[in-house]
């Protein structure tokens, strides 16, 4: 028999409008735990998509003009393409109108009425038409849907009901003998405390609307949308279809989900329905929190959502970028800016800052800075090392294992910070080893295990965040010349390492920093930073040129200025006198192992004092906004000698 797939669901997402960040955060989500399963070699199905029936499409087809079905199937092709262009990489998108999925519906429908699971009763109460939900006296606030915030109805009305009261202890049993069942433990205590209250027999039909799917024998009724959206989990497994096919899929093994949909259905209903049929429960449903925008939640029925491609192609606008990176981006700031399973406050410029400083100022400073000195010092080809085990192995080694845990654990953040500690260990190195006296003092072996390593580790990260970033992991193994196809793990093993004498292929910075003066145009995104106009860039003349005194200065201390993340306050000998001269170096330079550096100063720059410090010059350096490399000298010069 094969070996169990790894299974991993999102919910069916309902079509009545597009698809917005939140649906995307779910999806993204999926996807990088899917992804890095595949890297493992696991054989995956990953199944997103579309809940179709119910009153609020057949209304919004009405609105359109159209038929429920023309309109089903436009939406779907909305959502495919939304999904194609966040990298998405399902397995399987399903869509309720299947004619596979209705007669599933239907067939489990009339297994649990014929073991009276299901019986004909009588719903008196509130219904929400917004959420396709009924509603307890208790639960309306107002007359309106806890939801949505919209008028709910009352409705009396004969309908099919489905025993989930009959479930409560041992759903409760569950729970307490598999605590990972529903995470985290906040949502699990909520769905205790559901059941604990005391669950109601479901309603699980309606009276008969064209759109929805029939009750078997009964024209009168058709069948409860939610009911319906559930069972595409079993659908998509081949339940009643393919016994051998089933036993290799079932039971998921993850099911993503936001908070709105676990204490009624996912974490009681569903359940309940699978303990009905005799099928083993889903091994873990993991619940995350909403993107908030302000005070309120995302959220289509709030017309305050954001278009995931839109905002790309404002990020790719305002930096350069390719689209796809941008994209990325996006997946990059969903997976890292909060916990997964907690509430996060959306906006454009948080987006930016996280596209700056993690993408632009750490990733894309790291390979800017490695790929210049392997074109400075080994025209541009990756160097033969003493060694093939590398000084940041350890480091790689533990880096990728705690990555992989935490990813296991639904921890995207986490992952991502153990991924940013390696770049900021790789740069750090950098600083440490300081290539270029290594290349000053004729020590090329020394300058080849160093550039081998970096340049390596660079590779490694591009593998360690292909589940998250896969054009952006692309983009760096084209530039570092390493192939696309064969295996890229286990992660240090001779045959996925940077193959010495590969030519590497620099192109433009991956990540072009966005100036934070511009405003935003995304529609539902704020941006909270002024505008400022661009300065054009003026020529001089030879006159003017020579107003500027370039000295050479050795840097004879540097320390961190307090209370700022970037500043160092650098001494610098220049012949005749020593200065202090504040320079925004900190992130790219340990100033530890600045001293007795040679570098080129502005010796007449007007003094300005910085966050309490007097600067006395420039130390001039090779970048635009992102420092990459301190303009230094290819042979001792003495302190103060004039640069022409």
């Amino acid at each position: 028999m094969s070996a169990k797939v790894f299974y991993v669901t999102t919910p069916i997402y309902y079509i009545n409008a597009s698809p917005h960040v939140g649906h995307g955060y779910t999806t993204v989500a999926a996807d990088v735990l899917c992804r890095q399963k595949r890297l493992s070699g696991r054989q995956v199905l990953f199944a997103t998509g579309t809940d179709e029936h119910g009153q609020k499409v057949a209304q919004a087809a009405r609105d359109k003009g159209t038929s429920p079905r023309e309109f089903s199937d436009a939406m779907a092709d909305d959502w495919r393409a939304m999904w194609d262009a966040l990298h998405i990489r399902y397995d399987r998108f399903i869509r309720t109108s299947e004619a596979d999925h209705e007669s599933l519906v239907q067939k489990v429908f009339e297994r649990l009425l014929k073991q009276d699971d299901i019986y004909l009763g009588t719903y008196e109460g509130f219904y929400c038409v917004h959420e396709e939900t009924y509603l307890t006296d208790a639960e309306v606030k107002d007359g309106n849907c806890p939801e949505c915030g919209r008028p709910v109805g009352r409705m009396a009305q004969d309908c099919y009901h489905f025993r989930t009261s009959k479930y409560a202890e041992p759903l409760l049993e569950h729970i307490e003998a598999h605590p990972e069942f529903i995470q985290p433990e906040t949502r699990r205590n909520e769905v205790v405390s559901f059941i604990r209250g005391g669950l109601r027999d479901a309603a699980v039909s309606r009276r008969a609307s064209p759109w929805d799917i029939p009750v078997p024998g009964d024209s009168a009724h058709t069948i409860y949308v939610w009911l319906d959206a559930l069972t595409n989990y079993l659908t998509v497994a081949s339940y009643l279809d393919d016994d051998a096919k089933f036993a290799r899929m079932w039971p998921p093994d993850v099911q993503l989900m936001g908070k709105d949909i676990i204490t009624r259905f996912h974490g009681t209903l569903w359940p309940a329905v699978l303990m009905a049929l005799g099928v083993p429960l889903p091994g873990k449903l993991f619940v995350h929190g909403f993107w908030q925008m302000g005070e309120e939640k995302m959220s289509k029925s709030r017309a305050n959502v954001v278009s995931p491609t839109e905002l790309a192609a404002e990020l790719s606008e305002r930096s350069g970028a390719k689209f796809d990176v941008a994209i990325d981006a996006i997946r990059y700031f969903l997976m890292r800016q909060v916990p997964f399973g907690a509430d996060g406050q959306f906006s454009t410029s948080a987006v930016v800052r996280r596209f700056n400083e993690d993408l632009a100022n750490d990733l894309g400073n790291l390979l800017n800075r490695t790929l210049p000195l392997l074109e400075r010092y080994f025209d541009g080809v990756v160097p033969t090392p003493p060694t093939r085990r590398t000084d940041l192995d350890a480091e790689l080694e533990r880096v990728a294992a705690a990555a992989d845990e935490a990813i296991d654990r639904i921890d995207f953040s986490g992952a991502l910070t153990q991924i940013w500690g390696l770049l900021a260990a790789a740069n750090k190195y950098i600083d440490q080893q300081a290539p270029w006296n290594l290349h000053k003092a004729g020590r090329e072996q020394e300058l080849a295990r160093v550039l081998y390593g970096v340049a390596d580790t660079i590779r490694a990260v591009a593998t360690l965040l292909e589940p998250f970033m896969p054009a952006v992991a692309g983009e760096i193994r084209s530039q570092l010349g390493a192939p696309s196809d064969g295996p890229l793990l286990p992660i240090t093993q001779p045959e996925v390492r940077l193959r010495p004498g590969t030519r590497t292929k620099r192109g433009k910075p991956i990540f072009p920093r966005i100036e934070t003066t511009a405003p935003a145009s995304v529609p539902g995104a704020t941006d909270d930073v002024p505008r400022e106009e661009p300065m054009a860039t003026e020529t001089i003349d030879i006159e003017q040129f020579a107003k500027v005194d370039l000295r050479v200065g050795e840097i004879i201390s540097a320390e961190r200025v307090e209370g700022t993340q970037n500043l160092l306050s650098v001494r610098v000998d220049i012949g005749a006198e020593e200065r202090t001269m504040v320079a925004g170096i900190a992130k790219q330079f340990d100033p530890a192992v600045l001293p007795g550096t040679k570098v080129v100063v502005v010796a007449n720059l007007k003094p300005a004092k910085i966050r309490g410090v007097v600067s006395q010059g420039m130390i001039l350096a090779a970048g635009d906004d992102i420092p990459l490399a301190l303009v230094t000298l290819d042979r001792d010069c003495p302190n103060g000698t004039r640069v022409r």
